[in-house]
């Protein structure tokens, strides 16, 4: 049984939704971002990098355990274990990577400037709200484009589907501006109808709320503790 280390963010539903399209078992434990559990040294053992989500599987490769983080290395895992949600064919899987490692490198990091400068920072900085709602907006039409030639990211369902499903989830429902991409918009619809999606969503979901503005939680999640903690140097 995998067991799942994770909360309700876009990354972290990333491994809730492809856990249950693949029907693995696993057991979930959950890691409040918000009051720190991301600095336990158990918990930084497995993710390094004081992040969510995390994975260690009991039957990894030739049945010895294996630890993972990192949410796109840990769907391309999850794919490989189970010869699902990623193609065979070298043209295919190359596909797929590349559009998974554009969420990766792209959507998930500028997103995330998008919604700290947005929604989360104390100071208003009209210059960074523009600069990351801009580069959003980009972004959303690089994906526009590429589903004009049919219903999925890379030709079928894949694991680059699912990681970038969640952030313009998220990007949709935290106010951003999707007028004008009808393919974005009808793949967002058509990904959040399948059943396993839903399923996905629903872990944690009781966990997920408005963000808490305080200085203390500002701290815990922006970086004042990390360096407390001697986590950055």
């Amino acid at each position: 049984m995998i067991q799942l280390y994770s909360w309700p963010t876009s990354n972290g539903r990333k491994i809730h939704i492809a856990l249950e399209e693949l029907g693995l078992d696993y057991e979930i434990h959950p890691i409040n971002i918000m009051q720190g559990d991301q600095f336990d040294p158990e918990f930084l053992a497995i993710s390094p990098n004081n992040k969510i989500p995390a994975i260690v599987d009991n039957d990894g490769p030739e049945g010895n355990p294996i630890s993972m983080f990192e949410s796109g290395a840990i769907l391309y895992y999850l794919a490989e274990k189970t010869g699902r949600l990623l193609p065979s064919d070298s043209h295919g899987r190359m596909n797929v990577l590349q559009w998974l490692f554009f969420q990766v490198g792209g959507i998930g990091p500028l997103f995330g400037q998008r919604n700290h400068f947005s929604l989360a920072a104390k100071e208003k900085i009209p210059y960074a709200i523009d600069r990351y709602e801009n580069e959003s907006r980009r972004l959303c039409a690089v994906v526009n484009r590429a589903l004009e030639q049919g219903n999925y990211i890379a030709e079928d369902y894949s694991i680059a589907d699912i990681a970038i499903f969640t952030w313009m989830r998220s990007y949709k429902n935290s106010g951003g501006n999707i007028d004008g991409f009808q393919y974005l918009a009808r793949w967002l619809d058509r990904i959040d109808s399948r059943p396993a999606v839903q399923r996905g969503l629903a872990i944690l979901s009781e966990k997920s709320g408005t963000f808490d503005h305080s200085d203390e939680v500002r701290d815990i999640l922006f970086g004042k503790s990390q360096i407390n903690q001697g986590l950055i140097q």
